[in-house]
Order: structure tokens, then sequence, then C-alpha cells
């Protein structure tokens, strides 16, 4: 679904992505792990097209790279940017009606499903989304990117910053995502959650990727994380 090859990217004269190869396929949840400044972020910028990309970027059959950031959601491709970016000053409801894009179409999700998933922002539906806390403001993220009916959603670090309770609650929303046969990229740098619900793990170092494999090949190499992963 999501094929990438060669891809380099640079900010300024900085070389940030020096040939990262990898692929994503239709109903699998992919990992992307690795230290703070690897250039994971990067990647899934240049692949929205956030970052000016070099190399080939191809979903599903189309060569994107280059191409405008709406017209990449368009073509069914999600991002959730790790800033949680809503609009404050709309209610919760409002902020998830924002993410359709065609109301015409029925898709997977539906406005229900969301507030279903998540008691909290039921709770508060008709709440200025501003008031929210950084975990929920993080799962209206997530559940706004999916009222666009994405068939692959790359999610960026979303469980930064937040309480252990609600990082469990982000990686339950996760694994409930990928359970529903949706495809996910996922960059995080919690190991628990990345393990628990991933087909297949790549770990970055340098601009480029340095393993690929399952989560159990990654848990018995010692000398990836040792070298890429742990502090």
């Amino acid at each position: 679904m999501l094929e990438v090859h060669d891809l380099h990217a640079y900010y300024g004269k900085s070389h940030i992505l020096q040939g990262v190869d990898f692929h994503v396929d239709a109903g699998e949840v992919v990992s992307l792990l690795g230290r703070n400044g690897v250039g994971r972020s990067t990647t899934v910028k240049a692949i929205m097209g956030e970052v000016p990309p070099q190399g080939i970027v191809r979903f599903k059959g189309q060569d994107i790279a280059g191409w405008p950031s709406y017209r990449i959601a368009r073509l069914g491709l999600g991002y959730v940017p790790e800033n949680r970016d809503i609009f404050p000053t709309l209610t919760v409801r409002q902020n998830l009606l924002m993410g359709i894009k065609d109301p015409r179409r029925r898709g997977r999700w539906k406005l229900e499903d969301m507030l279903a998933m998540f008691p909290n922002l039921a709770e508060r539906a008709d709440t200025a989304a501003g008031v929210l806390s950084g975990g929920e403001k993080q799962m209206l993220t997530i559940c706004r990117t999916l009222m666009g009916n994405p068939d692959l959603v790359m999610i960026d670090e979303p469980t930064e910053g937040l309480a252990p309770l609600i990082v469990q609650r982000v990686g339950d929303l996760i694994a409930e995502i990928a359970r529903r046969g949706l495809a996910i990229l996922l960059v995080e740098q919690k190991l628990s959650i990345a393990m628990r619900i991933s087909h297949r793990v790549y770990v970055m170092g340098h601009g480029r990727m340095v393993f690929e494999g399952t989560p159990a090949e990654l848990k018995a190499n010692d000398a990836v994380r040792k070298e890429w992963l742990e502090v």
C-alpha cells in the first residue's frame, strides 16, 4: 500500500534522510523506532508533503512524492502529527466533524464510533476542545483523522508527554484501529506499545533504516537494541 524507496530529505544544508527504504502493506501495523533526532518524524513529514522529498513515495500504486498535502490526504493517507493540532474554540463534536472529507460518502468510522470508544470525549462532546487535557487532545486528533476515512494512517509520537494511564488508553485505541483492518505507520519511542501491536518494526539510525523485522526478532536482537534504541 505504501512504498518508500531511496528517500532523502533536507533541512537547509542538513541531510536528514539518507536513503530511507520501507513499506507498509494493507491492514498491516508497522512501527518506526529510534532515538530522537534520527529522522523518524521527518520521514512521515516527507511522505505527507510537509518536507520536500527526494526519492520514490508510492501510495496505492501512485507516485505521490512532491504532491501537496491535501491531495495526498484525499487519496486516503491520514496523518496525525505530534503537535496535536485541534481547533480550540470549536467543540469536540465540531472538531470530529471537521475531519470528514466528503459528507456524501459513508466512511468506516462514524461520530458515534469515536464517542463510544472514548467516553471522555463523549462526556465533553459539546465542550470547547481547548480545555481538554493533553491525552484527550491526542485522542481527539486521532479520531478526527479517522473521520476522514483513510486507508492508512501515520501516527507520529502519540504518547509523548502523556501520563502512564493515558498512554495505555492511546495504545488501546491504536490496537482497536488495527483490529478494524486499517493500515498504520506508527512513529513511537515507547517500545512496549510498538512491540504489542506491530506486525513489523523498523529501527532508524542516522537517517536510514538499520533494522527490519518482527517484534520477536527485535526483542531477540540485543545488539540492535543496545546500539540504536537503549539510552
